[in-house]
């Protein structure tokens, strides 16, 4: 459905084709945007590469791991410290002291492909340089590798060099196939990893039954939680809830996990999926390789985390474990309650604009309910038309979405909307607060974690902070307001 005439943003005059990325929600007859198709000619995208989403969204979390970029120097950068997707992998212990040798912000490895490797090849620096990571590493539970644009264009056979590395040390060696050209946006990252990575477990457990859990290991409530993060902590809330349901969480697909764990994610009863778009993928792929079924979950708000907790207890069956749920989720309320009314009778009535990825904007619409908050406008860098159906379920009719903005977009959106909050990125924050917006981190999060009940205190506190911060009243422009 085209976008009625008034709502038309007179920044993309000049590239109407814009227009086909912008709709208005309707409930009954989804509106659905054009999305994940090539960035216009002439509009300054904010998307990443594919580099970026394999790289930086969901290998970066794993923690004991040598992660090594098969590029120029410029391109390691990016995965240095972007992303606060923490881990805690404690190796080692001595007297008053507990180590955290965790790999994945702590280090940026690259071969550093130079002008005179593209002309005559990389392949024997970039066998040097994995070698040379594991001298310095050598406790690192096996290396992953990825390769970018410069490696991907001049060809290196980067999986001939992973095998003899890998009968080298003795560890799996892991190669990541997506160099940035390769897609529209950092959404088909998330894609090449998960194909990529599940082919590479089935590879090495055929070739290591060892790897594998054995037969007596395994519980009946194992679970594993896919397309977790572990933004700013978010697990320290979602782990002990499964955990006091009755479930064992065998693993995390990817936040702050081992690489041994993650072999073993197969051998799990159950996959709880979070992140729906960026980690479908392999939960399909389990599921048609393994028999092993999963289940959508949100771990945002009240009402999303406890029917989480409900249907992963319905899924198993157990009387004991849906009234386990339910003595959680009445514990959590009875905990979060003071709060979150406190919150909420601040916030009512005040209005929000959404910048994210993809699904945090439909994830998020219920949370701002709960909060009494309104939501003007949404925007999605990556989303695919299933995210913005589910957006279209969630938002009230009539909210202004855009797929793929560009600055000048975001400008007009925050003047013509008046939003009271922004829930955007890093980047985008400094344009917003110039107009006297006041933001909260939607990717990395302000003062995390936000997930679960009690992490939604957090989320409202970061909220009513940045609403009720006294600093606005001298930046705000007059016309603005």
């Amino acid at each position: 459905m085209a976008i009625p005439e008034e709502y038309k943003l007179k920044c993309d005059f000049t590239i109407p084709e814009r227009y086909k990325h912008h709709v208005l929600t309707n409930r009954k007859e989804p509106n659905i945007p054009a999305c994940n198709v090539k960035t216009i000619p002439g509009d300054m995208t904010e998307r990443g590469c594919a580099f970026a989403g394999s790289r930086g969204v969901v290998g970066g979390p794993i923690g004991d791991c040598i992660q090594i970029i098969h590029s120029p120097s410029g391109c390691a950068w990016y995965q240095w410290g972007t992303r606060r997707n923490l881990s805690d992998i404690y190796a080692w212990a001595g007297p008053n002291t507990l180590c955290n040798d965790s790999q994945n912000r702590r280090r940026a490895v690259t071969s550093d492909l130079l002008e005179k490797d593209v002309v005559f090849g990389g392949m024997e620096k970039l066998e040097k340089t994995c070698l040379e990571a594991w001298r310095l590493i050598p406790g690192a539970a096996g290396i992953l590798i990825y390769t970018t644009c410069t490696s991907g264009l001049i060809g290196d056979d980067c999986p001939s060099v992973a095998r003899r590395v890998e009968r080298e040390i003795g560890k799996p060696v892991f190669v990541i196939d997506s160099p940035g050209f390769c897609g529209v946006s950092q959404s088909t990252g998330h894609h090449h990893f998960n194909v990529q990575f599940y082919d590479q477990v089935v590879e090495y457990r055929e070739k290591h039954p060892e790897a594998c859990m054995k037969e007596e290991e395994k519980g009946p409530y194992d679970i594993t939680i896919i397309g977790e993060f572990n933004m700013d902590w978010d697990l320290a809330y979602i782990k002990p809830l499964f955990e006091k349901l009755g479930c064992r969480v065998v693993a995390v697909f990817t936040g702050g996990e081992r690489l041994g764990n993650l072999l073993k994610i197969p051998d799990a009863k159950l996959n709880v999926l979070h992140c729906q778009r960026s980690c479908t993928y392999i939960s399909d792929l389990i599921k048609e390789g393994f028999e092993v079924p999963y289940v959508n979950a949100s771990f945002f708000g009240i009402e999303q985390t406890a029917k989480a907790l409900r249907e992963v207890a319905e899924f198993f069956g157990s009387e004991e474990m849906m009234e386990k749920a339910e003595q959680i989720i009445e514990y959590e309320l009875e905990v979060i309650s003071p709060a979150i009314d406190f919150y909420r009778e601040r916030l009512t009535g005040k209005k929000v604009g959404m910048y994210v990825g993809g699904p945090r904007v439909w994830h998020w619409q219920r949370v701002m309910k709960e909060l009494g908050m309104k939501v003007v406008f949404g925007m999605c860098t990556f989303a695919h038309e299933d995210d913005y159906e589910k957006i279209n379920a969630r938002a009230e009719d009539g909210v202004f979405l855009v797929d793929n903005p560009n600055e000048f977009e975001i400008e007009e959106c925050l003047e013509r909307f008046k939003p009271d909050l922004f829930l955007t990125g890093l980047k985008e924050k400094y344009l917003c607060r110039k107009l006297g917006v006041p933001t909260v981190n939607s990717h990395s999060y302000e003062k995390g974690p936000y997930a679960c009940f009690r992490g939604m205190v957090n989320f409202a506190r970061d909220i009513y902070e940045g609403v009720y911060a006294p600093v606005w009243k001298f930046a705000r422009d007059k016309d603005f307001i």
